[in-house]
């Protein structure tokens, strides 16, 4: 028998051709009628394995989530809580940051995706397992989401534009330096970035010091100093 010329359509194939359209075109640019032509078939063919445009993207969203590293959560990993929160807010800004245009669907939460519900879950998890109660480990699932999908919504940096002529100093006295932001985006935007987040785990190692059955972990009380 002879091989089809077209690879047989499939689930990943059609994730992956609408992850590659919304990564250079945008939300917008998703139809079914876009990705049957993108992928070479018919477009009734693409039911077979989505109802809608809106599954489609539901799709691409765990995708994306299933791409943000999770092992730091793992009972065997060793990392404290804070060090793993850390190290996974900065994996989880990464994949986001590669793949912008699918930010406001992962933001809406994960519904009932897998990958968005196994990286929900092992946030939960490793808190509690570190000795937040459950209400205090789902407020900081909450607010991480929040702080990471936030930064990676828009850059701070390329905000403002390379224009000197755009920042009169009478009507913006301290903005003399603004139009050279753009060209240091990446800096300015990373730097603010891990700021924003050690303070935020400041915040939250102060919490966790003051929890009632956890001393506060110092030399002065005897134990490990509070890992930082």
């Amino acid at each position: 028998m002879a091989r089809p010329r077209k690879p047989l359509l499939s689930h990943d194939r059609i994730v992956a051709a609408a992850s590659a359209l919304v990564d250079t075109e945008g939300l917008a640019a998703v139809s079914t009628r876009r990705l049957a032509a993108e992928l070479g078939v018919s477009g009734p063919s693409l039911y077979n394995h989505f109802r809608t445009k809106d599954e489609i993207l539901e799709a691409v969203a765990d995708a994306t989530s299933a791409q943000v590293d999770l092992s730091m959560f793992e009972a065997a990993d060793g990392r404290g809580w804070r060090t793993a929160l850390h190290d996974w807010a900065v994996a989880y800004r990464a994949v986001l940051t590669r793949h912008p245009h699918i930010v406001p669907v992962l933001a809406q939460g994960p519904g009932r995706r897998p990958a968005g519900l196994r990286l929900a879950d092992a946030v939960f998890g490793g808190m509690v397992a570190a000795g937040w109660p459950p209400a205090q480990a789902t407020r900081i699932g909450a607010l991480m989401r929040y702080f990471v999908m936030g930064s990676a919504l828009g850059s701070f940096a390329r905000g403002f534009v390379a224009d000197e002529t755009a920042y009169d100093p009478a009507d913006y006295p301290h903005l003399g330096q603004a139009h050279l932001l753009a060209e240091r985006q990446e800096e300015i935007d990373e730097g603010a970035f891990e700021t924003g987040l050690r303070a935020l785990l400041d915040g939250l190692q102060t919490q966790y010091d003051a929890l009632p059955g956890h001393p506060r972990r110092s030399a002065a009380h005897g134990s490990a100093p509070a890992e930082r």
